[in-house]
């Protein structure tokens, strides 16, 4: 179907063209972007900000693969099933964990450095939910920056990839038969591109991260705005699983009043046997599950904040003080810098700790090679949804789904490549002109979408809370319209655009929170607190309303 909506924005004022453009710039993005240009394609990387500045460089954990002895990938996808709680897409998941160890090679020979021991071999920890040692690691906490380092290097000394810096994604172009066709774009400041531009490409590669920031406190980064999730719902894209939100249990409490993003301590720190304690100093995990502390996430996050309301605090703490300060330095220095650099020393006190938002396990909807519900769009990573997640993340796989998605994007890029089945470059795109603009919020409604969403959508959900937040936002984007009725709109720039994206996925967001009448991996509803396998072992499916521009969920047919 052609593209209905489209965000209000002046006409491209230059125009580029490529064979493939990829949007972002974390560990799905580049990887793709690297795949497809082996394959002979003419690549174009599109990122927010600078290159190395998105959601995998503040990975701290490491990478989920079964590269330890003992290990094997059917071990590694039987813990992936039980954390994703019934959801999880069996095919996805085998492919994750059968093609990650071969995709983490690919990486070492990339140039990333991963944490060995005297003997050369890859140092292994445990996170939550894993039964083995099985997260390989990289600068002690630091793995995130090190992946970002590797690929970064690597698409740099690739002279035929052009990279695009400073610049938000607005919208999908596509051509009469509604095959992907490019995007519209907006590059900040000056330079040899600036303002709104096009760029025609023969597919779209969605690697845009994750949308923390429509929550007040999250582990994103600010350019998390759930840019890519809006472009494919405007786009007619199907996404799914959006209620399912992950929040890291353990991220540095900054005081109540603390908003944006905030620094993680990483679950490896609960792996190598920090534990979790209330002002008492009572390990409340222990007899909760049979992993304590390492549980997965969301039954930890549910047990810190239930301990929280039970004694009125506003924060748990971890107690990782038996380490000693060599073993904080050396495994988990950055960290340890953060803590300190709040006045927190773990080598001697407890951290302050509470659950904050930290990962979609929902996006856009793909099938296995990555490719979307429009012809032409992929995604991949945090944007997308594969089905390797189902209702809560396994600690670690993020990373590697990036990696083995992006990989097996680039093989499906290829293929149709030589098989001629990539479109020629269109030199019009008539769908953008007839798609209807949308009304742009103020740039203030931001902050409001946070407030909203972590007061009624949060970690903790009911009908009521969820009704109070739709009604707030859906005032928000009635006072956007009256603006534009009343000849006042908010100026198109990419505050009002970023509000624009997250007041839709945001609205998105609850209306499928709102129709999940049960509790389910990180979805907690406090009104439904079963889990409901006869109704709702199933998916939402969410898509634009093509008139009114609503988001509308619907469930899959079990």
């Amino acid at each position: 179907m052609p593209v209905t909506h489209r965000l209000t924005a002046p006409a491209p004022g230059w125009t580029a063209t490529t064979d493939v453009v990829v949007v972002g710039s974390g560990v799905a993005g580049l990887t793709a972007a690297l795949g497809a240009r082996q394959a002979g394609l003419r690549v174009t990387v599109v990122t927010k900000a600078m290159l190395d500045d998105g959601s995998t460089r503040w990975a701290q954990g490491g990478i989920a693969a079964a590269l330890g002895e003992g290990d094997t990938p059917e071990q590694h996808l039987a813990d992936t099933l039980v954390a994703g709680a019934g959801l999880c897409d069996e095919d996805a998941v085998r492919v994750l964990v059968t093609e990650g160890p071969d995709a983490v090679r690919h990486l070492i020979a990339t140039g990333a450095a991963f944490d060995q021991d005297a003997d050369g071999a890859i140092l292994l920890t445990r996170e939550g939910g894993h039964h083995r040692r099985r997260i390989a690691h990289a600068g002690g906490d630091a793995t995130g920056a090190e992946i970002s380092r590797a690929l970064v290097a690597a698409v740099r000394s690739d002279p035929g990839l052009e990279l695009i810096e400073h610049a938000l994604v607005l919208d999908l172009l596509t051509d009469e038969s509604g095959h992907a066709a490019g995007l519209t774009l907006h590059v900040m400041g000056e330079g040899q591109r600036d303002g709104v531009g096009a760029i025609r490409a023969r597919a779209v590669v969605l690697a845009t991260g994750g949308m923390g920031q429509v929550f007040s406190a999250t582990t994103n980064p600010a350019v998390s705005t759930g840019d890519g999730v809006a472009l494919a719902l405007r786009a007619g894209a199907e996404v799914t699983d959006l209620e399912f939100v992950q929040f890291h249990p353990t991220v540095l409490w900054l005081g109540p009043e603390a908003e944006g993003q905030q620094p993680l301590v990483s679950e490896a720190v609960r792996g190598e046997g920090a534990h979790l304690v209330d002002a008492a100093g009572v390990r409340f995990m222990v007899g909760q599950h049979e992993l304590a502390e390492l549980a997965p996430r969301d039954i930890v996050a549910k047990a810190i904040t239930r301990r929280m309301q039970e004694q009125g605090a506003g924060h748990m703490y971890l107690d990782g003080r038996h380490f000693g300060a060599t073993m904080w330095q050396e495994r988990f220095p950055t960290i340890l810098a953060s803590c300190r650099a709040h006045g927190i020393d773990p080598v001697t006190g407890l951290i302050p700790v509470a659950p904050a938002a930290h990962y979609a396990s929902g996006g856009v909807r793909t099938d296995l090679h990555g490719r979307t519900s429009v012809p032409g769009l992929y995604a991949c990573g945090e944007v997308a949804c594969t089905g390797v997640h189902g209702a809560n993340r396994l600690a670690s796989n993020s990373l590697l789904e990036g990696l083995v998605f992006a990989e097996r994007i680039a093989a499906d890029l290829a293929a149709r490549h030589r098989a001629g089945e990539l479109p020629e470059r269109v030199v019009d795109v008539p769908a953008a002109r007839a798609a209807r603009p949308v009304p742009l919020p103020a740039p203030e409604a931001r902050a409001e979408v946070q407030r909203l969403m972590s007061a009624g959508a949060g970690v903790l959900r009911s009908a009521a809370s969820m009704a109070a937040t739709a009604e707030g936002l859906a005032a928000l984007a009635r006072a956007a319209e009256a603006d534009q009725a009343e000849q006042k709109p908010a100026d198109p720039r990419v505050e009002t655009w970023e509000a624009a994206n997250l007041l839709l996925v945001a609205t998105a967001l609850v209306a499928a929170a709102a129709q999940r009448a049960e509790t389910r991996g990180c979805h907690w509803r406090e009104d439904f607190p079963e889990r409901d396998d006869e109704h709702w072992r199933r998916h939402l499916i969410t898509t634009l309303d093509a008139v009114s521009g609503v988001p509308t969920s619907t469930p899959e047919e079990h």
